[in-house]
């Protein structure tokens, strides 16, 4: 074979490939339309599964959150029975006995208190201690009855009975109290006379 067949050969083995290359393009936009279409929906798809995976990431690490704190609550809710107690139990505490070993008991209980309420505080629980005048709300305190006072209008605390807490925002126990009844009238204070 000559130089001259080989080159006539490669020209018409060149001119097939561009007809067949042409011949792809003419056919070719719609299918390539198609898949570049489908690419971006795949794409979107993609996108949207990775979204909803990363909420319900968020979503669970919420509920076992919330759950943990719920546990909590329920053994707070379990201890507040024993700092009422050792409560009480100072209040009747004889601090300025004669004997040294009731006197050490008294000072003995104000410790351990403090270190309960230490320890309450430490971990995220915090007292609701309204005071007295304070408005009555029903999220925070609970009324244990109503009476008609002279000293508070009608809806404000008379008396705490007992200091609620909270627990991370959630109430564990609300703070009992007395409610100045709906006839209750604070007496006006006197203006000097000029």
């Amino acid at each position: 074979m000559t130089d001259d067949h080989a080159e006539i050969d490669d020209k018409a083995a060149h001119a097939a490939h561009e007809a067949a290359v042409e011949a792809f393009l003419a056919d070719a936009p719609e299918p390539v339309e198609a898949l570049h279409a489908e690419i971006a929906a795949l794409k979107d798809q993609a996108l949207r599964y990775a979204a909803e995976a990363e909420n319900t990431r968020r979503r669970a690490e919420r509920e076992v959150n919330d759950a943990r704190a719920y546990a909590i609550s329920k053994f707070a809710k379990d201890l507040l029975g024993v700092a009422d107690s050792l409560a009480r139990a100072l209040e009747h505490a004889p601090k300025d006995a004669e004997d040294a070993l009731t006197r050490s008991l008294a000072v003995g209980l104000e410790m351990t208190q403090k270190d309960l309420l230490t320890a309450f505080e430490r971990n995220g629980m915090k007292p609701i201690a309204p005071a007295p005048g304070d408005k009555f709300d029903p999220h925070l305190h609970q009324a244990m009855m109503e009476q008609t006072s002279d000293k508070f209008a009608a809806g404000a605390i008379v008396q705490v009975l007992q200091t609620g807490y909270e627990l991370f925002g959630r109430i564990v126990r609300p703070a009992m109290a007395i409610v100045a009844a709906k006839d209750s009238k604070p007496a006006e204070a006197e203006t000097p006379a000029q």
